[in-house]
């Protein structure tokens, strides 16, 4: 799986949308699309940011692990 994939996955099964995560990640909604597109990456502090609020590991997160 791709980390796009996983970022679109885990962004479905929680309450959050793409307006509500770019908020707290304090980047735009387009940019934050970009993520789930794959054009861009997050740096590794977005990285963080997303795995607390997910409550997934980096791991997890950028699909070095499946569980």
């Amino acid at each position: 799986m791709e980390f796009k994939t996983r970022l679109k996955e885990l962004r479905k099964n929680s309450p959050y949308t793409q307006k509500d995560i770019a908020g707290k990640l304090g980047i735009s909604v387009s940019a934050y699309q970009y993520y789930e597109s794959g054009k861009n990456e997050p740096n590794i502090e977005n990285l963080k940011k997303l795995a607390n609020l997910f409550n997934v590991t980096l791991d997890y997160l950028t699909c070095r692990v499946d569980e």
